[in-house]
């Protein structure tokens, strides 16, 4: 329709889909606590234990093994932990090992103090260094304890994803745990904890088209957990304390659901971002697409134009109608040099935009997104001749 906008920043924020707003609004009615033994009690739990199947069955796992969580920070702060627990004995996590290219909230180390935690680098592509990882594995004294490494399956900025295999050899040869940032990656690419190549995973229900307010911990097992960081009345069999948010829960549930059948789907997501990339490049020969060598999310593109600043082009595409970013959405709305291009090996003062779609972008969206650039890139020349 005229005058509408063309929403390009999912992986920010995936639009809330009928399903999860429906079930969202079903779950607002159900007014008795999950906890109770009541009828309607017992109509509450049904709804978290049918929505707790729901996100097993998006990832491969078992229903008991997940653990819900207020969001994907929550569950990443739980689960970077020094503390964990197997049955009564306790099981001590000596050092952490994530990338310099991880999200904030692996990356910042959750409750592990500073001087344990070892930030690996990663190659111009976004890659792990893998010769790293198995070398800082081999000095990790296991006297001290097990080493615990996070890292994200999928780039929430690049979309370059990550050899999860090579990495989960590399940490089971070593003795060690993994924990897999699947947010990105949940929804876009087939998971299957069955497979055994992560411990632990770590979901959101927003980035798949859920409502806000709702995470997930994933277990491949569930014989050790993280001392729980949220305490209370023993809900989620102990792991997180705190009533369970319904509403949420049921919206992630059915956002799981679609988020399974969407996998169909995901060439013609990639043929709509292939379409984006030649857009670019025709209009802006000198661009540069990040992690374009290597395997990425069919929907991400991460790109910088010589000559064009992140927060002036950001400005312009949402004056123009066109929502996008500038790269992860958890730094408190500022728009900076980005920490995933600096590990990268670029220059702090490159400006780089994130576009991002799914399922529901549509030609009209792209065509907006078109428009949008050459009105920018227009700009720049005008300001070039002029100089």
């Amino acid at each position: 329709m005229a005058g509408s906008r063309a929403y390009l920043d999912h992986n920010a924020s995936a639009p809330l889909l009928p399903a999860a707003r429906a079930a969202v609004v079903a779950a607002l009615d159900v007014v008795a606590n999950p906890s109770s033994v009541h009828s309607e009690g017992r109509a509450a739990r049904r709804i978290i234990e049918d929505a707790r199947r729901d996100v097993a069955a998006l990832v491969g796992a078992q229903p008991g093994h997940v653990v819900f969580t207020s969001g994907a920070t929550e569950a990443a702060t739980t689960l970077l932990s020094p503390d964990w627990r197997m049955g009564r004995g306790a099981v001590r996590m000596s050092r952490l090992f994530v990338t310099e290219a991880d999200h904030p909230c692996v990356l910042n180390g959750g409750r592990f103090p500073a001087e344990r935690i070892a930030r690996l680098g990663v190659d111009a592509n976004g890659i792990i260094d893998l010769v790293a990882l198995e070398g800082a594995l081999a000095a990790h004294d296991k006297s001290e304890g097990l080493p615990l490494v996070a890292i994200h399956a999928a780039n929430n900025e690049t979309g370059v994803i990550q050899p999860v295999r090579a990495i989960s050899e590399l940490v089971k040869a070593a003795g060690g745990v993994l924990v897999l940032d699947a947010v990105q990656a949940a929804g876009r690419i087939p998971l299957d904890m069955s497979e055994g190549y992560a411990d632990y995973l770590i979901l959101s229900s927003h980035k798949i088209g859920g409502s806000k307010g709702a995470g997930a911990i994933v277990a491949f097992a569930d014989l050790m957990m993280p001392a729980p960081l949220v305490t209370g009345g023993g809900q989620e069999k102990g792991h997180r304390g705190g009533t369970e948010n319904l509403p949420a829960i049921a919206g992630f549930g059915a956002a799981a659901r679609e988020a399974l059948a969407g996998l169909a789907e995901i060439e013609r997501v990639r043929t709509v971002r292939d379409g984006i990339e030649a857009a670019i490049m025709r209009l802006a020969p000198d661009a540069e697409i990040f992690g374009k060598a290597v395997e990425r999310l069919a929907n991400t593109t991460f790109f910088a134009i010589p000559g064009v600043k992140a927060e002036t082009a950001q400005i312009a595409f949402d004056l123009a109608g066109v929502a996008l970013s500038a790269g992860s959405a958890c730094s408190s709305g500022k728009v900076g040099p980005s920490h995933v291009l600096k590990a990268m090996g670029y220059a702090d003062n490159l400006g780089a935009l994130r576009v991002s779609i799914g399922r529901q972008t549509t030609g009209a969206d792209v065509e907006k997104f078109e428009t949008a650039l050459a009105a920018l890139l227009a700009r720049r020349t005008d300001r070039t001749q002029a100089a």
